[in-house]
């Protein structure tokens, strides 16, 4: 069997791992905490995703990492952008023409493909924690509720309640505000992500096909039924494994990089 060919995606809160065969078959995955040693947590991540394969790291032809801490991870013998990978890994699982939202611990991605994944444009905020899970998890925390509960909880709410802040600080002091006013918790959840939705969807007009990757996505699935309410002329993808998706794409350059390699 082989060649065996791996994509790390160190981001600011996990680090994921994904092991392909050469015509990109997923053979093993792992995700982790990131932490404060991203090199540790990208070690961990592979070691998770051989055992899941049943191989050994003598085994793996070529990896390649992205991410937020690629830059930090010895393993690889490659890196490249999370923009790239983003979009190799979603145009792998839908070959059309696409917008892909990825939507991270500290930011968020809007990625622009054509019918050939071809990258038409693409936008990145990083300036604020704005539309990202940081805000997410702020709002968990200003409501006194467990992180994972938060999706439940916004599942439960038919309110069309709007947050009038995109800042996390000012949300944050709306949001006590409206417990103050005695605004159910679970209005309060659907509102926080709604933000998110508005953020992005303003940041970039969302039409046709639109794939949505990332750990927040992944745990969060309100967020779909809230993109098709924010952008009707939309319809949402939800890969199989949408926080895989930067890994997998990186794993599929490796798969290039070796054809490449192998036809010169």
């Amino acid at each position: 069997m082989g060649p065996f060919f791996v994509g790390i995606d160190v981001g600011s809160a996990t680090t994921k791992a994904v092991i392909v065969t050469a015509d990109g078959a997923v053979l093993g995955h792992h995700v982790v905490r990131s932490g404060a040693d991203f090199s540790a947590a990208a070690a961990k991540a592979l070691d998770g995703a051989v055992e899941m394969a049943g191989l050994d790291r003598g085994q793996l032809s070529r990896v390649i990492g992205t991410g937020y801490g690629r830059a930090n991870v010895p393993e690889v013998d490659e890196t490249k952008t999370e923009i790239a990978c983003h979009g190799r890994g979603a145009f792998h699982t839908f070959p059309k023409a696409i917008t892909v939202i990825d939507i991270g611990g500290q930011d968020n991605k809007v990625i622009e493909l054509d019918a050939a994944g071809k990258r038409v444009s693409f936008k990145m905020n990083r300036k604020c924690a704005a539309g990202t899970g940081a805000f997410i998890e702020e709002i968990a925390h200003r409501l006194d509720v467990p992180l994972e509960t938060l999706n439940g909880l916004a599942a439960r709410s038919e309110t069309s309640l709007t947050l009038n802040s995109f800042c996390t600080v000012f949300a944050a002091t709306e949001i006590l505000a409206r417990i103050r006013e005695g605004v159910p918790v679970e209005d309060l959840a659907r509102a926080a992500f709604r933000s998110v939705v508005r953020r992005i969807s303003e940041s970039h007009p969302l039409t046709g096909d639109v794939v949505l990757t990332g750990g927040v996505v992944a745990h969060n699935g309100v967020i779909v039924e809230l993109i098709r309410e924010a952008a009707p002329t939309s319809t949402p993808l939800l890969p199989p494994q949408p926080q895989l998706v930067g890994a997998l794409g990186a794993a599929l350059f490796a798969v290039d990089a070796a054809a490449k390699g192998a036809s010169t």
